[in-house]
């Protein structure tokens, strides 16, 4: 659906702590993210995708700023939830006074994850994507160095050559700036080599690694009842009472023993009533 259909107004935020929270991994964006999708589905998941994260994405504010009513909302994220894009849970915080607070989250995906990404996501790990763009963040970077300083352009093997190493700086959550900086500044007169000039520096001021992070705890829920559930128990979102399953059977009687009570009570029935004495 063209944007002009959308609401023109900005789109409000979510109480802090609140709202859209995009999670970690996420691919560039392409026109292809959402063509998997029915049309009312991918333009609500499209308006969504290029919302900043903390974005109020409740049913009733994305019913404002889309020509769809609360109820084809309602439906149009359950089926997100289904496909992949969204999950809905809980998640362990710190508060100022050191106690523990648990606060309802709504995660995002562009990618399309599937359930075994979902489990790992909510376990704190940090799933591998086995599709990549061709051309990577470093990649990129490397690549726009000449424009920032012409004496550093690098050629295509270059870049491919020097791409681990930027993705170790990005692994220790330096910025793009930051590299830039440090491969582009105070440079020597003249730059004779700029593909060994970058390597080096590279290689010598590589940040210090960030200390390690505390594992998330999270709960998803359901995404038909709402319901807290382990994403081990989700399937595409749903918990295994919405899908109509159970864990285990009820318990029945074996044949022989249903056939033994049906005997006795056809004796009591025939029994005349026992008279009692006047």
């Amino acid at each position: 659906m063209a944007d002009g259909h959308f609401s023109a107004a900005p789109h409000p935020l979510a109480n802090p702590g609140y709202g859209k929270r995009t999670v970690s991994d996420q691919l560039p964006r392409t026109a292809d993210d959402f063509t998997h999708l029915p049309a009312r589905e991918a333009a609500v998941a499209a308006y969504i995708d290029r919302l900043a994260d903390n974005s109020d994405i409740s049913v009733k504010t994305l019913a404002k700023h889309t020509p769809y009513g609360q109820t084809a909302i309602g439906k149009a994220l359950n089926h997100l939830i289904r496909a992949g894009h969204l999950r809905r849970g809980l998640e362990a915080v710190n508060s100022e006074s050191g106690s523990t607070l648990w606060v309802t989250r709504t995660w995002w995906s562009r990618t399309a994850r599937d359930d075994a990404w979902w489990a790992a996501y909510q376990r704190g790990d940090v799933p591998v994507e086995t599709r990549r763009p061709t051309r990577s963040r470093a990649y990129i970077l490397l690549a726009a160095l000449g424009r920032e300083n012409p004496v550093m352009s690098l050629s295509h093997a270059d870049c491919a050559a020097l791409s681990p190493l930027v993705d170790e700086w990005f692994a220790r959550e330096a910025t793009e700036w930051q590299v830039l900086h440090a491969l582009t500044t105070g440079l020597p007169v003249p730059v004779h080599h700029p593909a060994a000039l970058a390597r080096r520096r590279l290689i010598d001021k590589l940040p210090p690694a960030p200390p390690p992070k505390p594992r998330p705890v999270r709960i998803l829920e359901c995404g038909e009842c709402g319901r807290p559930t382990g994403a081990d128990g989700l399937r595409s979102g749903t918990c295994a009472h919405c899908r109509g399953t159970r864990s285990a059977p009820p318990p029945t009687l074996p044949p022989t023993r249903v056939r033994a009570l049906a005997a006795e009570a056809r004796a009591a029935a025939s029994r005349p009533p026992e008279r009692t004495p006047s």
